[in-house]
């Protein structure tokens, strides 16, 4: 069982940043790739970024390479969304995600914890 807890999501300007924070519970963490979606009003949720289980590896979306950066932290259970360059368009609620194998992944399926979720809303 992992629990999932996001923080760091808020109100923010066009061109600015926030960094998101997921905490994980459980010892499987450093076992497991994590995600980033997010979902915008009246829209499905999409995938954002993704990161192996090591760290060493890492996938974005095409809206938000570039702007967006994944990392982890093992000894801490944590994993991170540094969000620059901020748009009105990634105004949306953030899902954090636990993966069932140790690769990235862009896939809802390839994720079977998933946290609360924090509102990033970026103003124009």
């Amino acid at each position: 069982q992992v629990q999932l807890v996001e923080s760091g999501g808020g109100l923010v300007q066009a061109g600015g940043s926030l960094r998101l924070s997921c905490a994980a519970s459980g010892r499987t963490f450093s076992s497991r790739a994590m995600g980033w979606f997010r979902q915008a009003p009246g829209k499905e949720r999409e995938f954002v970024a993704s990161i192996s289980e090591s760290g060493l590896r890492t996938m974005y979306a095409d809206s938000v390479k570039g702007r967006f950066t994944i990392s982890r932290d093992n000894a801490k259970n944590t994993v991170y969304l540094q969000m620059n360059s901020l748009k009105p368009e990634d105004t949306a609620v953030y899902y954090c995600a636990a993966g069932r194998g140790t690769r990235e992944n862009l896939a809802e399926g390839g994720y079977d914890y998933w946290g609360q979720g924090t509102q990033v809303t970026v103003s124009s």
